[in-house]
């Protein structure tokens, strides 16, 4: 807690305990800053913060007398971020930040760096939350804004972290959430078309992936997959002094020499520093080796030794990617996976059918206010690569389902291949309900998300809890057939 004149210079000595964007969530002895998004404007809820107890306000235009103190600032947008700082004493400064980027892989890569450096002292952000050893908390957003961010930074510097691997969306440096934010570290995953409801072209898109490799230190690591065809273009745009490459390439700083793929496990032979080192991953896919070999360089960077991190690849657990759900009699499987863009759809597939299955059955949907210019690659490579698709909506926002699943389907040419069931969770019990034996269900695009936005509102939905209320479900009614 800081107080109103010791973060502006003006002379009210009022006790500020919390900084807030959204009215919403003010509580009494916030300080609520007007921000400006693309959709609202916070300034036309300033009555509402202040009847939910702000103490004072923040504005960057004039908004007339109110019964709380008011500061004015050119932009408040620019001044989120500084006042944040200010408020959480610098937190990112007592942290060795770690940023992950990527189209693909953010999340499994920043929780295997977290993995491999141990919980005690590593905190995580990003897709799944917020978490340490001490704790596991809820996000909003991927990368979340300011307000959010550094006080989730200073939960780690009183939890005990040194360190903190921070998936960074491309949105975010979008919206300038991260400007102040210096990395010790940065890694990229891969980068392939993704968001350009927000970027409009991909040269926007890539020019914001590339913004984590200018914003790490001089003397810090800059960590790139040498096998990604952007690579060249993102390498150059970093201003570190050490660049660091992973990949299939026999030069690479960390070599990917071979892998093997089982149903149960993978492994690996990784060679770093001339030695070769061969180990099993529990992480199943291609893709998945790539992500432990960009994490495993990253902690390298750290001082740490092959010898330290590789017994720690045992305790790898990625909630919400190829989540496979408990067998209960079934003679089929049912996973849930997080994979929602076409290039992380192909790869989950691709892998899939190198098991010992019989058909691949989908369910997945599209975001309602989001890349509409993806939803039709989406429908047509999740019907080029599984053997049945379900399409059904997927936090349609204002947009009605419909629309949405009708871009899915409108380039698949094969009518056969996929059916529409508007409802997520009857998309659920269909698939479910017409699997055969070997047969795998790939629940997909939500993970272990906790939530479906529907126009006006944001209701509870789990797609693994669904998915075993309607595998319970089947099963009782074969046990009464029997």
């Amino acid at each position: 807690m800081k107080k109103l004149n010791e973060l502006f210079d003006c002379e009210y000595d009022i006790l500020i305990k919390g900084i807030k964007i959204n009215s919403k969530e003010v509580e009494k002895g916030d300080l609520f800053v007007c921000t400006k998004g693309i959709t609202a404007d916070r300034h036309d809820y300033i009555d509402d913060a202040i009847e939910r107890g702000a103490s004072a306000v923040v504005v960057s235009r004039d908004v007339g007398e109110k019964k709380v103190p008011v500061i004015k600032v050119p932009d408040t947008n620019k001044e989120l971020p500084n006042l944040c700082r200010r408020f959480y004493d610098y937190p990112e400064k007592k942290l060795y930040m770690i940023s992950v980027g990527g189209t693909d892989g953010k999340t499994s890569t920043s929780t295997i760096i977290q993995t491999l450096l141990g919980s005690d002292v590593c905190g995580y952000i990003g897709t799944n939350g917020r978490s340490c050893s001490k704790f596991n908390r809820d996000t909003n957003n991927t990368t979340p804004d300011s307000d959010k961010l550094y006080m989730y930074l200073n939960e780690f510097v009183e939890a005990g972290c040194k360190y903190v691997a921070m998936e960074t969306s491309s949105e975010a440096y979008f919206r300038h959430r991260l400007d102040d934010i210096t990395y010790g570290s940065g890694v990229i995953t891969n980068i392939t078309s993704e968001h350009l409801n927000i970027h409009k072209t991909f040269e926007n898109y890539l020019d914001c992936k590339c913004q984590q490799f200018r914003q790490i230190d001089k003397d810090g690591y800059s960590i790139f997959n040498a096998d990604d065809k952007h690579y060249e273009e993102v390498r150059k745009e970093a201003v570190s002094s050490h660049k660091l490459t992973y990949g299939r390439k026999k030069d690479c700083d960390l070599w990917i020499k071979d892998f093997h793929i089982s149903p149960s496990k993978t492994n690996v032979t990784f060679v770093y520093d001339k030695k070769e080192y061969n180990f099993d991953s529990p992480l199943l896919g291609e893709f998945n080796v790539y992500n432990l070999a960009g994490a495993m360089l990253t902690v390298l960077t750290l001082g740490k030794t092959m010898e330290e991190i590789i017994p720690n690849v045992s305790k790898i657990n990625i909630s919400g990617r190829l989540d496979v759900l408990p067998n209960i009699g079934q003679n089929f499987t049912v996973v849930v996976d997080y994979a929602h863009t076409p290039n992380g759809i192909e790869n989950l597939l691709k892998f899939v059918h190198t098991l010992n299955i019989n058909r691949s059955i989908v369910v997945i949907g599209q975001a309602g206010e989001r890349d509409y210019l993806k939803r039709p690659i989406v429908g047509k490579t999740v019907c080029d690569n599984a053997s049945y698709a379900i399409f059904c909506y997927e936090d349609p926002r204002s947009e009605d389902p419909k629309d949405i699943i009708d871009m899915m389907v409108k380039d698949i040419t094969d009518k056969d291949k996929y059916e529409v069931v508007i409802d997520r969770s009857q998309a659920i019990k269909r698939a479910i309900d017409i699997a055969k034996e070997n047969d795998i269900v790939l629940i997909l695009g939500k993970g272990n998300e906790t939530y479906q936005k529907l126009k006006n509102e944001v209701i509870y939905f789990n797609d693994e809890e669904e998915a075993m209320k309607h595998l319970k479900s089947r099963m009782e009614r074969e046990k009464v057939s029997v």
